[in-house]
């Protein structure tokens, strides 16, 4: 493995760039297209025999679209004889259809990590699975970072007296989560208590732990979709008296109603990640996006020089 080479495919190109800038790199040259039938088109337009090829994209909507290029840049690279391949993929799409949740459905975020591995993938970096297990799913090694440092340190910055903050899980799967932020953040810890009372409803009616009166509310979420869950949280915290509630998310999809209930609810800030490309019509006054180019340029460095990635993360929450 002579030398190190990072590719980016549509998905994301901006983060691409800016990984590429942290290691003092030029992205490599590819063309990528669509046929006139649609079909997707792909030529690495450099010499990768032997190197050790890096492929940026996150598989964010449209989902199909983007999982295609990135399987088809696999195997450019693999046909090109490129001695070891690393799919960066900072937003894993179909994460969250990962076990039969009724009879008679697929487990897709399965067979989406066996046609990454059977297309020529050597490794897979991502970041913030929306279920950890997901790593297993894969029968090539899986290295998993996380953005809270970076989200953390968004709201270090602000400045908050801990004797006014609460960190606020908006569901009980979001428990643990919370206490690290926490943690990190200090403050106190409250707990929105979620029950579905049908296959569609989801009620929102108690908060337990500490009082939220008065307070400075964080709520931190591995990704906002279409924000129903937690616009409903926020609502619940705001009705309780929080004074501000500032939410985070690494992944932020914003998918269909999602910005008309962010506008509505009483949500002052939203900070997310660049992991997904933030569109104009998604933009909003109070979304402010952070950089995790620095996280993902640090691992691919450690991964290319065989070392630890658990190292990055020592005493950080």
């Amino acid at each position: 493995m002579r030398e190190l080479k990072i590719f980016s495919g549509r998905a994301n190109p901006e983060l691409s760039h800016n990984v590429c800038n942290e290691l003092h790199l030029s992205p490599g040259a590819i063309t990528l297209g669509k046929f006139p039938d649609g079909e997707n088109f792909c030529k690495i337009d450099e010499d990768v025999r032997g190197r050790d090829v890096y492929l940026v994209q996150p598989t964010c909507p449209p989902v199909n679209d983007h999982l295609m290029e990135l399987l088809i840049m696999i195997d450019s690279c693999k046909r090109a004889s490129a001695q070891r391949i690393t799919a960066v993929i900072p937003y894993f799409g179909y994460a969250r259809q990962d076990r039969k949740d009724e009879g008679r459905v697929p487990i897709t975020a399965k067979m989406v990590a066996n046609i990454i591995t059977r297309a020529g993938a050597d490794r897979v970096l991502t970041m913030d699975l929306h279920a950890a297990q997901i790593q297993g799913f894969f029968d090539v090694p899986v290295d998993h970072l996380y953005a809270a440092p970076v989200l953390n340190q968004h709201f270090l910055e602000q400045n908050i007296n801990p004797d006014d903050l609460v960190v606020v899980s908006p569901d009980e799967g979001s428990i643990k989560r919370a206490v690290g932020h926490k943690e990190r953040l200090g403050g106190h810890l409250a707990i929105v208590d979620k029950r579905r009372s049908s296959a569609t409803e989801v009620k929102q009616d108690t908060i337990i732990g500490s009082s939220v009166e008065g307070k400075i509310c964080l709520m931190f979420d591995d990704m906002i979709s279409t924000a129903g869950s937690i616009c409903g949280a926020a609502s619940l915290v705001h009705q309780w008296g929080a004074k501000e509630i500032h939410v985070a998310a690494t992944h932020g999809i914003f998918s269909g109603p999602a910005i008309e209930r962010i506008k509505a609810s009483p949500i002052d800030s939203i900070v997310i990640t660049d992991t997904i490309p933030l569109t104009p019509g998604k933009m909003l006054p109070n979304i402010k996006v952070r950089s995790v180019a620095i996280f993902l340029a640090e691992a691919i460095k450690r991964i290319h020089n065989d070392q630890s990635i658990s190292a990055m993360f020592r005493n950080k929450k």
